[in-house]
């Protein structure tokens, strides 16, 4: 038992670790907002991409590829969507529904999902299988829900969410977001680099050693700045408003889609890296990007900003009680 939960922590707390340098960094001024912005797009852009690329290049895809796991990805995903619309009801004030929904389903998969894969395996050949399957439908719910539940806007206000102050998006315009999403979506750097890596894992193209070693050097700095950039850009005072939403939208992250689904990807057979990816995007934090697309939509932001902050601080330590949980049964 005790070996199992020392399993566990040492998948988990690195990364919590890394968070709180983060945070401790801003604290003594060493990060500013706009630093810290700019890691994050280096991290988003060029460090991740790097990881993904040199790891899924490294794989054998062919033997690799799970077709009822993808199936699993997205089917989870979609059901878990209507939960959240479900419970966004108990939501009083129904221009906030749609960030409720769309913080309780949407995980930070891309991000903190490849971090803590890399504190379990090797590689994150699986989490890039998941990505393929549940970030796309992530982005298009998102769009749909946030449309749909927009505040109302007063007269007069015809700004484009694309322009100007995206509170004063108007309802009319919202057709156009959904191109933008699609063109989000083959244009995100997470994506494109899983592309590169199975065209380069299929082809069996070798890198040179110049650039093999330069995509080593990136690759291996990704997850420690991906963390003390999050750490970096926590704001604790957006715990403070919208509490009864938030803590349900972390109840829903970081325990109910475990439980519900977890059980289902065990009786279907997934195991070690498959149930771990399957763990992370179920019980990973809420997405940060949550925020600024409902922002961009909008919404006030406040039950978005609170929800990424509380899952974020507490998925460390609730994804090191399942990790326990499944090494104890003997299925990771």
């Amino acid at each position: 038992m005790l070996e199992n939960l020392v399993f566990s922590l040492n998948a988990t707390m690195p990364a919590f670790l890394m968070i709180v340098a983060g945070y401790i960094l801003k604290k003594i001024r060493l990060f500013d907002e706009h630093s810290t912005a700019a890691l994050n797009k280096a991290v988003f852009r060029l460090f991740l991409p790097a990881l993904l690329i040199r790891d899924t290049a490294g794989q054998d895809f062919v033997s690799l590829w799970d077709g009822s796991f993808v199936l699993f990805c997205v089917i989870s995903s979609a059901v878990s969507v209507l939960i959240a619309v479900l419970l966004s009801l108990t939501v009083k004030d129904r221009s906030e529904r749609g960030e409720f929904i769309q913080a309780a389903y949407r995980s930070a998969a891309a991000t903190l999902g490849i971090v803590y894969m890399t504190g379990v395996y090797d590689n994150v050949s699986m989490v890039a299988l998941m990505i393929l399957a549940s970030v796309p439908v992530y982005n298009i719910v998102a769009v749909v829900v946030l449309a749909v539940t927009a505040p109302k806007l007063p007269a007069g206000k015809e700004n484009s969410p694309l322009e100007g102050d995206p509170g004063n998006a108007p309802q009319g315009r919202y057709a156009g977001m959904f191109s933008r999403t699609v063109k989000e979506i083959v244009t995100n750097p997470i994506i494109i680099a899983i592309i590169v890596g199975l065209i380069l894992s299929f082809s069996k193209l070798e890198l040179p050693v110049i650039l093999g070693k330069s995509l080593d050097y990136l690759a291996n700095v990704a997850s420690p700045l991906a963390l003390i950039a999050l750490g970096a850009a926590f704001e604790f005072s957006e715990l403070k408003t919208k509490v009864a939403p938030i803590a349900t939208i972390a109840f829903c992250k970081l325990f109910l889609f475990c439980m519900l689904f977890l059980p289902l990807a065990i009786y279907m057979g997934f195991r070690d890296d498959k149930l771990v990816a399957a763990l992370i995007m179920l019980g990973g934090a809420t997405t940060s990007s949550s925020y600024i697309m409902a922002k961009n939509m909008g919404h006030r932001g406040a039950i978005s900003a609170g929800a990424v902050t509380l899952t974020t601080l507490l998925a460390s330590f609730t994804l090191t009680l399942w990790l326990f949980i499944l090494k104890s049964l003997g299925y990771i």
